[in-house]
């Protein structure tokens, strides 16, 4: 029985036993060892879809490890190792975004945390995000990506720091400019616990927070 890969789809040949008695292979192009069959739920094939798939509904971290019967530390540094491979979006020249906020908290309910991201009025596409606090420092990282896109429009609520940080040529406070963006935010509560007003849930970690988002936006 010819085994492949499963990093590379090589050819694996037989390469001694595990600990645990079970046949070890090794791949004879990216030279990585592995099993045919894992005890262990994690290193299933389709773990990281079904982490994907549950981070997306909204499950908690650890509803998702009991469901996929596997630790929650582990669930954790699967969830940053599959953020840290995804690709940001690439930004189109020349179209109309919209801007807005979402305040949350990370540890504890005083650590106030600021999700700032931009949405292409058209497609509804996220195409920039940032979280930090709420500073110029924090907004000017998502519009700094849509100035150097040469955006034609720019759509935001009535904050006083937008007016210093984006042309006036360009920026715009109208009315219902900013309904498609606000609407996700609601989506975004709905869909993801640590985004409610009042919850339980929260994020003990910037990193995954940053982490769940990106996967959230661009899966």
């Amino acid at each position: 029985m010819k085994i492949k890969c499963n990093f590379c789809n090589g050819k694996c040949i037989k390469n001694g036993f595990q600990s645990n008695g079970n046949q070890r292979y090794k791949c004879t192009i990216c030279q990585k060892r592995q099993q045919i069959n894992y005890r262990y739920n994690a290193y299933k094939g389709d773990t990281n879809q079904e982490i994907v798939l549950l981070t997306k509904e909204g499950l908690g971290i650890r509803s998702t490890a009991r469901i996929l019967k596997i630790s929650t530390t582990t669930l954790l540094k699967r969830i940053v190792c599959i953020a840290r491979n995804i690709t940001r979006p690439i930004v189109s020249r020349g179209k109309t975004y919209e801007v807005d906020e979402l305040c949350t908290y990370i540890r504890h309910k005083k650590n106030y945390i600021w999700l700032v991201y931009a949405l292409e009025k058209n497609s509804k596409n996220v195409v920039s995000f940032n979280v930090g606090k709420r500073t110029n420092k924090t907004l000017n990282r998502v519009l700094e990506t849509l100035k150097l896109a040469e955006a034609k429009k720019i759509f935001t609520d009535r904050l006083k720091n937008y007016r210093y940080l984006i042309d006036k040529k360009m920026h715009s406070v109208k009315c219902f400019g900013t309904n498609h963006i606000e609407r996700k935010n609601l989506t975004l509560r709905a869909h993801l616990k640590r985004l409610n007003r009042r919850t339980i849930c929260f994020s003990r970690s910037l990193a995954v927070f940053t982490a769940v988002l990106k996967i959230y936006f661009w899966i």
